[in-house]
């Protein structure tokens, strides 16, 4: 059962990709782009990338997941992970995407960025903490959802949001934390944080995401 505190936690797990594995990921990825010479339309459009790519994060949050069970217990198993590739100019708005639904199973309890290649200059992920009450919704977790009963859910504001909701939560007042973690660390961010990508001024900023579940997605349940 998940806690709401988890869904507000952030957590890092340094070596989470050796150099060679970093080295191979950059590789398969490379020959991938040029092979469909795909391009993102917009900062915040990901890629899924190929299946020998997914099989070696895989297997570096399988080894990482004692360390990730202390700051978030209800971890079990990950979504196929998305490639991001941002350019000079390009930056990932702040947003928050919150519970859609407390009874689906699995549930998603964090997410796990990594990033492949930083930025010359800029383009550092953020965290934005706030204690006002706009960023929450009424809805609290009931007996027989994936939550612990009482637990409060954040507003749904994704880069799809209407743009008053994207301007309202500029408004919102906010304390950011920006990161940059060393070379091979992996960020775990809850999912009920708000966060994004600040622009990149200089070079190329290249990271891998994926949703942190409470259980395997391939579980099935009655």
């Amino acid at each position: 059962m998940i806690h709401m505190t988890e869904t507000l936690a952030v957590h890092t797990i340094e070596g989470f990709l050796t150099p060679d594995e970093t080295s191979h990921v950059i590789k398969v990825l490379d020959e991938h782009l040029d092979a469909t010479g795909w391009c993102p339309a917009r900062p915040s459009d990901g890629m899924t990338p190929p299946g020998e790519v997914q099989d070696i994060l895989n297997h570096a949050v399988e080894r990482a997941l004692p360390a990730i069970r202390r700051v978030f217990p209800s971890a079990a198993g990950v979504t196929p992970w998305d490639y991001h590739d941002l350019k000079p100019g390009d930056e990932i708005t702040p947003h928050l995407h919150g519970v859609d639904d407390p009874y689906e199973r699995p549930q998603r309890v964090a997410r796990v960025a990594f990033h492949l290649q930083e930025a010359e200059r800029g383009g550092e992920f953020f965290i934005d903490t706030s204690s006002s009450e706009a960023l929450w919704t009424d809805r609290t977790a009931e007996p027989g959802s994936g939550f612990l009963p009482g637990t409060r859910f954040a507003r749904e504001i994704s880069h799809h949001a209407p743009p008053e909701a994207l301007a309202a939560l500029r408004h919102v007042p906010r304390t950011r934390w920006t990161s940059a973690p060393p070379a091979g660390t992996a960020v775990v961010y809850g999912a009920q944080l708000v966060h994004g990508v600040q622009p990149v001024i200089e070079g190329r900023l290249r990271k891998l995401i994926t949703n942190l579940l409470d259980a395997s997605p391939h579980q099935e349940w009655n």
